[in-house]
């Protein structure tokens, strides 16, 4: 049995996640409180039904902050009833989940007279963080719409087979703000920019000119050889460790030519061993 445990601040997308994955055949359940985790786990797991096979539950802060602390306890002895789990926590910055509130006009689920919107953020973000560590993957959702975060759960957890390593190579600008969903972060700020060539500036990693300009230059292959030397390297390593998700972001300063260009050349070389090697441009697809 597949059990995906969608959890998360209130406000970053988990009804989107949920919905997306119950469009790719998951029973889903949402705000499952968690004593009632073990129990429905045994439940489902003795059933034959292929439908209770691949099971999604929602789980917020509406629980009590102690079970919620106690999360683990719960989860560690399913690996050994033969269910394979997986927690994807969903995220977004302070000013986003203000912003979808009030253009929802929904109430926060932890605001009340004595707390504001802000507070009740801030204070949710506490209550979760013990399942943050502990997640599978992190989901950064402040630059995300819901048609890309529907084409994250899809190609990263949905489509996913259990055996392997998803890797998502991520291209962004630094001056939009660094990804707080990565697991590595790179810098190629110091590469020659194509930005300063007239030319060149209005187009990006992705087309020939800007690719032969940047494939030309002795730092960005040195670059992109230590990086590609290190992943291949380290990738296995925390596969054998059980990670089923890793994010490997690379930023230049508007993320439009370099990161663009590094990302692209780093997808498709892992992507030869690894079918499940995901690509995105944050700021290309703003």
């Amino acid at each position: 049995m597949k059990l995906i445990i969608v959890t998360g601040l209130s406000g970053s997308g988990k009804s989107v996640a949920l919905h997306t994955l119950e469009d790719a055949g998951y029973y889903c359940i949402d705000n499952l409180p968690v004593f009632m985790l073990r129990t429905l786990t045994a439940e489902l797991s003795g059933r034959q039904e292929a439908r209770y096979q691949r099971t999604a539950v929602g789980i917020d802060a509406r629980n009590p902050s102690e079970e919620l602390k106690d999360i683990m306890s719960l989860l560690e002895p399913l690996k050994s009833q033969g269910i394979d789990y997986e927690i994807i926590f969903l995220d977004a910055q302070n000013d986003a989940l203000i912003t979808r509130f009030s253009e929802t006009r929904r109430k926060h689920p932890l605001s009340d007279s004595n707390r504001s919107l802000a507070d009740a953020i801030d204070h949710e973000r506490e209550i979760m963080a013990p399942i943050l560590t502990a997640a599978d993957l992190r989901i950064d959702t402040t630059r995300t719409n819901i048609h890309q975060l529907r084409d994250i759960i899809r190609s990263r957890v949905s489509d996913r087979k259990h055996t392997e390593i998803s890797l998502l190579f991520l291209s962004f600008g630094f001056k939009h703000g660094v990804p707080r969903d990565a697991y590595f972060v790179y810098d190629a700020r110091c590469l020659p920019n194509p930005h300063w060539h007239p030319a060149l500036r209005p187009l990006t990693g992705r087309d020939q000119a800007v690719q032969d300009f940047l494939g030309e230059d002795e730092q960005v292959q040195r670059l992109a050889s230590q990086i590609t030397r290190f992943l291949e390297e380290w990738v296995p390593c925390f596969q054998a460790d059980g990670r089923s998700y890793l994010t490997i972001a690379i930023g230049c300063t508007g993320g439009q030519h370099r990161s663009v260009y590094l990302t692209e050349r780093l997808s498709a070389h892992f992507r030869q061993s690894n079918p499940s090697v995901q690509l995105r441009h944050r700021e290309l697809s703003r």
